[in-house]
């Protein structure tokens, strides 16, 4: 079986630099082996790159291209505090919040995004309980923020 940095490489996809708290938070807390992150939002290089409600300025399609994003900013996260992504034994939690327009019913679909690259990234680990959130606003104007937990490696 593959390591996570093995399929992420064969994926071709590469973790971004751990993105900055923009508030009076820190990015991830660990207790004995469990790794609870802050939320992520679609960021790169600085900047939120989805902005919009899904069902009025993003469709499905976007929405889970920016919950791809948000995830390997979570990973990104997660890898620094234990030590590299082959430390991540497991993926606990997923929490994905969709800025979601009136009448916009289907989050699930949008958080497919995260979930899937999950699994493609840790396999059987990658499986996780969820929950898809549609709100009415994300901070910064972001499309989807992402909420993950890990266990670690001891």
């Amino acid at each position: 079986m593959a390591k996570p940095s093995e399929r992420l490489q064969a994926l071709g996809l590469k973790l971004p630099p751990p993105p900055k708290p923009v508030a009076a938070y820190v990015p991830a807390v660990r207790h004995g082996d469990v790794l609870m992150l802050s939320g992520q939002v679609p960021v790169k290089d600085g900047q939120v790159q989805y902005i919009g409600q899904v069902g009025a300025a993003r469709s499905v399609e976007e929405a889970q291209a920016a919950a791809r994003l948000c995830t390997l900013n979570a990973l990104a996260v997660g890898a620094d505090a234990v030590g590299g992504i082959d430390n991540i034994a497991r993926v606990l939690k997923v929490v994905v919040y969709v800025a979601a327009a009136v009448g916009f019913t289907e989050p699930h679909l949008v958080a497919n995004g995260a979930s899937e690259l999950l699994v493609e990234i840790f396999g059987e680990a990658g499986k996780h309980a969820r929950a898809a959130v549609g709100v009415a606003e994300l901070p910064l104007g972001s499309t989807v923020e992402i909420d993950i937990t890990f266990a670690a490696k001891p």
